[in-house]
């Protein structure tokens, strides 16, 4: 007997990577009309206006500009950006704000980069994020807090690994404090996926995905996502799933391969 396919989990995609040759509006507007949730990186690049009259859904979005988690200054300045951010954040109705342990340039290389990271930078960053979680909670927020790979994509970030930043969301403990577990970076730095969402399940507020190697859509590389998309089912997870991921080709086909890989 045939079964009914379901979409038990809510897509998005990052506007950044896909249709990047279009204006940031028209990639709005075949997301949405495609019926997907929509990321986008650093709000100070675009037209929060034409966001905000565009109809998209937005899922997430950068949460700060500047700073970083374990020095003092980095730590005023995230702060600082921060709540520079939030009123944009309700400007688009968007609910998570995106974090990473430090800044990063505009080639997604970190700021202010560690070969170690101490355990007076652990502390640090640990008080920060409290600071961050007590913002995020009178202003109505969420902040999630992004894990990255070292190996490829940026090197030398503090706290990048999953397991890095499963430890600093235990220690705020606080709703306003959430995972945003990349799944894509996981692999690269830890693997063992499976297990590890269901370490993270109860911190994750949001999975962002993509392939390995190449960082393209599900389907393209060695990340057995339907796999991973059964078992999330399983583990009773029903939130946002994001694709963050650069086409391997055609743009359209990328989508249709995200939407299949979590369609149970």
């Amino acid at each position: 007997m045939a079964t009914s396919m379901t979409e038990p989990f809510s897509l998005a995609v990052c506007a950044e990577t896909v249709y990047a040759s279009l204006p940031v509006t028209e990639r709005l507007r075949r997301l949405t009309e495609a019926g997907f949730l929509v990321e986008i990186w650093d709000w100070t690049r675009h037209d929060i206006k034409a966001l905000a009259a565009s109809g998209a859904r937005f899922s997430s979005m950068t949460g700060y500009v500047t700073g970083t988690l374990a020095d003092d200054a980095g730590a005023d300045e995230l702060l600082r950006t921060a709540a520079q951010s939030i009123p944009i954040a309700k400007a688009l109705n968007c609910p998570r704000l995106n974090l990473h342990g430090t800044g990063l340039d505009a080639q997604g290389q970190a700021i202010v980069a560690a070969d170690i990271v101490t355990g007076r930078m652990w502390l640090k960053a640990a008080d920060t994020l409290r600071r961050i979680a007590d913002l995020g909670e009178k202003e109505g927020v969420v902040f999630v807090l992004e894990n990255l790979n070292g190996a490829i994509d940026h090197p030398r970030t503090p706290f990048a690994k999953a397991a890095d930043t499963i430890a600093l969301v235990e220690a705020v403990n606080r709703p306003s404090l959430r995972l945003n577990l990349d799944l894509y970076h996981a692999q690269i730095g830890e693997g063992n996926l499976i297990e590890l969402c269901r370490r993270a399940l109860p911190l994750i507020g949001e999975i962002q995905v993509a392939d390995v190697p190449g960082r393209h859509e599900p389907g393209t590389g060695e990340i057995n996502y339907p796999a991973i998309a059964r078992a999330l089912s399983a583990m009773g997870y029903r939130g946002v799933i994001g694709l963050e991921a650069w086409p391997a080709g055609d743009d359209a086909r990328a989508l249709a391969r995200f939407r299949q890989a979590f369609t149970l």
